[in-house]
């Protein structure tokens, strides 16, 4: 196969205008790669990585950063970024400088957005190939289909790349850098994307003659043979028409060869040729003349070469695909990163997000020596983003992602540039402010219950995320925070049944992992330190515990109610103190951070205000004075006498449940035996029953088949007088079968339920007689207490006393077929019928049962052909007989064909269209 000149001169795409300007911009070359926060610090030799891979996954869900991402997906494009957010991998910084690139990257796209308002940017034509790439890849012939998908993938990356290089042309190039960095390098496959368009019609997805000489010169050679081949039927058919040997001449296609139709008595008009098939009533055959042979014989091996040189063409085309997989691969992670930043920027307009700065050691030194209160945490006004999220989603003035509210944009040096917009900033969830000064290491939150503590060390942690994956924070001006390689969070019930870990040792157990990993530039978040224990020794391991971690980490947030913590501070400048602010006037919290104070959990006076017996409050405060430090002795003998005598109570109580738990397990081991006896025995009564079942049916089959098979024998001999004797003696026995094979028992249960049970039209029921089988409701006889159903291709008239409802949890299935037959019904009666316009009179037709010589079949005909059939098969019936013309459903060309004819044709003294007893048929009495 050789391609044409044109695709073979195809040059390779053109550099854009834009590439020589970024030359001086560096970018990695390494595959996008979906990754989780998993980072690690320069001590990764000290800590297992999967262990920082399980600790990580386990601080995002409980930060709950999935629902997080989420709140981002609805502003993708791209399929394959849609999932990204889902899955909640969306790519997040492994360093600083990383981040710092996917900020960048936001801020570029938030300008983007700006300048493309009257003609935003597509991404959504960007179609996920990986499949095809794979198939490909792996020796996969691609489909004329899967080829035009990955032209439409390239063309649309190419069009996207040229708009981002259009609008970076016409404003300033610096704030579109990021954005164009991602897609510099990329191969967007122009000669291949040509190369297929020249090949292939996509609007047509047809192989085009041009794309190779051999193909164009097969299909000439096709078209001028066929042309040929139908001039010669023509002739021949026009011969045969006017020489009696057919109604109207027919050309048609039998066995892949091109035929005329003639009369079986006018077979002589063709000698010499091969009949290719007969039609259903034997009258017309199909026959190929024996000067269309050779043609025909050439049209085959034509025909045969035009698909081998088609295939051959898929073929060239699926390996250039293989050869260039690893750069559209490529190009396709460029575009996810590019669909991403867009989604990040929408996102900030939606929350009003600022971009925050990434502070490092060396700045946050700087800082701290230029001035005395220095920052290296500065949030202003950071609400939390899932309460934040939730809250606008449920707004009425929700707004889509590109009319968004206020944005500040920041860029490398800081500069701050606004994007104007009408929106509100919303109060609720209530603002926090975050401000914690250059040196401090840990941070110690007390306050009451319900007071926002936890919320508070949560939206630190999601604001520390999401900076690390580019996303802008939901607050005022512009935070400034560190960038963490580590987020580690302890939050929540840590109590595990399985692993027979209390609260306080599920605790525990996680803070040994999270101080086994944590590194100097790790944040650690702690709710409830040192909870769940005795007072006195949780005060002493959480202060052990956070002078372990003010040496190792950069900073650990930990919340707790134990006021001796807040000591700390008088002894080490490295700890900071905060409290969460309580309203004594209105006994609610503020959710407020009061920095540098110390708060009270104000116990007493809650349960005061929530209506506890002022006796307990009272005595309450007395228990409270006796437990000041110099009533400590006296406490300790107190707890230790209780502690003895709950000890030899939990010893009797463990001695009880020691021989419960025997007694319990005995008794597990019987009912468990006897369970499997019994599943055994189930399941041979099972298998007993089914094979029992399946004889009983098959016998019944075979003997109504053996009564079929003698009907149709003795109908060849019988005469008219006879017919309807022979019916009735057919059903009479066939009801005999199915009364002999009804059983007798297995129903009495439910005859009682199911006597006034009326079945309908469509439903699904179950038949005695046949096993219990499922069949389908056709028609249900008012007259009589018979029903027509239907089992598989078979149609029979039972009795409803053998129909039985399915139950309620099946019926459900079965309203969806109902419906259909209820459809149909109504199909048939809106067509006219000409029964009721002619009077019978006296003239008595043959009984309506139908055989294969009154039967004509036009299902697979096209419209000539039929008429055709029709007409011979109306001839050639005797006078007063009937015959039954099976069109089918299909699209109804068919039918209504049909039906014209029957209304015009002088021998058709009535016809009857299909009823529920017939679908697809209409039956015919001739003249």
């Amino acid at each position: 196969m050789q391609l044409s000149t044109y695709v073979l001169s195809l040059q390779k795409p053109p550099s854009l205008s834009y590439r020589h300007r970024l030359c001086h911009h560096s970018l990695s070359k390494r595959p996008f790669r979906h990754k989780l926060i998993c980072s690690l610090a320069n001590s990764a030799d000290q800590r297992s990585s999967e262990l920082v891979t399980t600790l990580q996954s386990e601080t995002l869900k409980t930060l709950e950063w999935p629902s997080l991402c989420n709140y981002l997906s609805p502003f993708t494009s791209t399929s394959m970024a849609f999932s990204l957010t889902k899955a909640a991998a969306i790519p997040v910084g492994q360093s600083r400088e990383d981040s710092q690139k996917l900020l960048d990257q936001t801020t570029s796209a938030l300008h983007a957005l700006e300048a493309l308002k009257s003609e935003p940017l597509d991404l959504s034509v960007i179609e996920d190939v990986s499949e095809i790439l794979h198939s490909a890849a792996s020796g996969q012939v691609l489909t004329v289909r899967e080829l035009c998908r990955v032209r439409r993938m390239l063309g649309a990356a190419r069009a996207v790349s040229e708009k981002l290089a259009a609008i970076a042309e016409g404003g300033s190039l610096e704030r579109y850098t990021p954005l164009l960095e991602i897609l510099q390098g990329c191969n967007f496959q122009l000669e291949l994307e040509r190369k297929i368009g020249f090949c292939i019609d996509c609007s047509l997805s047809t192989i085009l003659g041009r794309a190779s000489e051999e193909l164009e010169l097969i299909r000439e050679e096709r078209k001028r043979n066929m042309e040929n081949l139908d001039s010669l039927l023509k002739e021949v058919s026009v011969s045969i028409f006017q020489a009696g040997g057919i109604d109207k001449p027919l050309i048609t296609k039998r066995r892949s060869r091109m035929c005329v139709g003639v009369k079986a008595t006018h077979k002589y008009l063709l000698p010499g040729g091969v009949v290719l098939n007969v039609s259903s009533s034997g009258a017309t055959y199909f026959m190929e003349p024996k000067e269309a042979v050779e043609l025909n014989n050439m049209e085959v091996k034509l025909s045969n070469s035009e698909k081998a040189e088609e295939m051959a063409i898929l073929s060239m085309l699926t390996s250039e695909i293989a050869e260039s997989e690893a750069e559209i691969k490529y190009l396709l992670d460029r575009l996810i990163e590019v669909d991403l930043a867009f989604a990040r920027a929408a996102y900030a307009q939606w929350v009003n997000g600022v971009c925050p700065i990434l502070s490092s050691k060396e700045s946050e030194m700087l800082i701290s020596n230029g001035a005395d209160n220095a920052l290296s945490i500065d949030i202003e006004g950071m609400q939390h983003p899932l309460l934040l999220g939730s809250f606008l989603s449920n707004s009425t003035d929700f707004i889509t992602s590109n009319s968004m509210g206020p944005s500040v944009l920041g860029n490398k040096s800081g500069e701050m540039t606004p994007i104007k917009s009408s929106k509100v900033v919303s109060n609720f969830p209530i603002p926090i402010d975050i401000k914690v000064q250059c040196g401090t290491r840990v941070v110690i939150i007390s306050g009451p219950n319900t007071g926002g503590k936890t919320a508070s060390m949560k939206t630190l942690g999601l604001a520390s995320i999401m900076s690390k994956a580019g996303m802008y924070l939901p607050a005022k001006k512009q935070p400034r925070l560190p960038w963490f390689d580590l987020v580690l969070a302890d939050i929540g019930d840590s109590q595990s049944l399985e692993q027979s870990l209390s609260t306080f040792s599920g605790h525990i157990s996680q803070i040994c992992e999270i101080l086994e990993v944590a590194s100097k530039e790790s944040l650690v978040l702690i709710d409830e330190i040192g909870s769940g224990t005795d007072p006195s020794e949780g005060v002493a391991l959480s202060t052990s515990i956070l002078q372990y971690l003010k040496n190792r980490v950069n900073l650990a947030f930990v919340t707790t109610h134990y006021a001796d913590l807040s000591h700390l501070k008088e002894m080490d400048p490295q700890y900071e103190n905060a409290a969460m602010e309580f309203s004594l006037e209105t006994l609610q919290p503020t959710y407020q951070i009061l920095w540098g104070r110390t708060g009270d959990s104000n116990a007493l006076t809650i349960a005061k205000s929530i209506g506890f017996d002022g006796n307990i409050i009272e005595r309450a405060k007395m228990w409270v004075e006796s437990l000041m430090p110099e009533k400590q002795q006296e406490r300790k003998g107190v707890l230790q006498q209780s502690l003895m005598e709950e000890r030899n109570s939990l010893e009797a109580q463990f001695k009880r449940a020691e021989s419960l738990h025997a007694e319990i397990m005995k008794l597990h081991h019987e009912v468990r035996s006897e369970a499997e006896n019994l599943e055994e025995r189930e399941r041979a009564l099972r298998v007993k029953e089914t094979q029992k079942v399946e004889q009983e049916l098959n016998a019944a089959k075979s003997q109504i088949e053996t009564v079929v098979q003698e009907f149709e024998n003795q109908l060849q001999t019988a005469n008219s007088e006879e017919f309807n004797s022979l019916v009735k003696k057919s059903e009479s026995a066939i009801n005999s079968i199915l009364k002999a094979h009804q059983p007798g028992d297995s129903f009495s249960s439910t005859e009682t339920d199911t006597s006034s049970y009326q079945p309908v039209s469509g439903e699904q029921v179950h038949l005695k007689g046949l096993g219990n089988k499922l069949a389908t409701v056709v028609a249900a006889s008012e007259d009589d207490d018979t029903v027509l159903v239907q089992y598989g291709k078979i149609r029979v008239r039972v009795e409803k006393s053998n129909v039985r409802p399915i139950s309620s949890s099946q019926r459900n299935n079965a309203i969806s077929s109902r419906q259909s037959f209820e459809r149909q019904g109504e199909q048939s009666r809106e067509v006219p019928s000409n029964s009721d316009a002619t009077e019978s009179g006296a003239i008595t037709y043959g009984p309506l049962i139908q055989t294969s010589k009154n039967t004509v079949d036009l299902r697979g005909m096209r419209v000539e052909e039929a008429e055709i059939q029709l007409d011979m098969a109306i001839s050639a019936r005797g006078s007063n007989s009937v015959l039954f013309i099976v069109h089918g459903m299909g699209t109804g060309v068919i039918k209504e064909r049909a039906l014209e004819m029957l209304r015009n044709h002088p021998r058709v003294m009535k016809y009857e269209q299909e009823n529920p007893l017939n679908y697809g048929c209409t039956v015919a009495y001739i003249k």
